[in-house]
């Protein structure tokens, strides 16, 4: 498969050379940038298929840059950061972040993540032209690649979105924590585990406006199920 373009969003020359260095070993596409508007600049007119994203830029926090790309684009965003406090973590993958890998980080398994990316990528792009899923009020568009309630267009984060489909391709049986995070980060970590509930609790909040209707089902310690409605 071909390799994707990635921007890299990092202000440390030590760290940035460090990624760029190792993607440029497995034969990475890359684009830098050393703060956040020019990253917002770069993402807007390059159109990188994955982001890695610092937090600690020195114009604008990396939060904010997540926030303002989500405006208007849905390419996968990797923080790359030294914040290791879970409230940092929930922010930034509140905010649209697909993953997030604390410093000092494994190359390895930096790796390891962009496989995985580019493999959901190539996995999105087969889907253009498959059928559309019903339950309940819930629509969810596979070749558009878009989710609606009651025919309104919900507002999902990439992962939001990736979860709804797994779920919903096995609508009624339940998924494991580890079958959940190995679709889609590729690993079972407990910074996983973490990033799998927040994304989780986000996804009901939209699909479950009424109380009355339930469309997610917790299985304490085991994982998730769609219900059919």
């Amino acid at each position: 498969m071909n390799k994707p373009l990635i921007l890299v969003v990092e202000d440390d020359g030590t760290v940035r050379n460090l990624i760029t260095t190792t993607l440029k070993s497995n034969e990475y596409r890359y684009l830098t940038a050393p703060d956040g508007e020019s990253a917002i600049a770069a993402a807007s007119n390059q159109q990188p298929d994955i982001v890695l994203l610092d937090l600690g830029l020195p114009d604008i926090d990396g939060v904010e840059v997540i926030r303002r790309i989500r405006c208007w684009s849905q390419m996968p965003i990797i923080v790359i950061s030294a914040r290791s406090e879970d409230t940092d973590k929930i922010a930034a993958l509140d905010a649209g972040a697909d993953d997030y890998l604390t410093k000092p980080f494994s190359v390895a398994e930096l790796l390891a993540r962009l496989r995985v990316t580019q493999r959901r990528l190539t996995a999105l792009e087969s889907k253009t032209g498959e059928s559309v899923f019903h339950n309940g009020s819930l629509t969810i568009d596979y070749g558009a690649g878009c989710a609606y309630m009651d025919g309104a267009a919900l507002k999902l984060t990439p992962t939001e979105y990736k979860l709804l489909c797994l779920l919903a391709k096995d609508v009624g049986k339940v998924l494991t924590h580890t079958y959940l995070t190995d679709k889609i980060w590729g690993s079972c970590w407990e910074s996983d585990m973490a990033s799998l509930r927040v994304h989780m609790a986000t996804l009901r909040k939209k699909l479950e406006r009424n109380p009355d209707t339930q469309y997610i089902q917790t299985h304490i310690g085991i994982g998730y199920r769609m219900l059919k409605l």
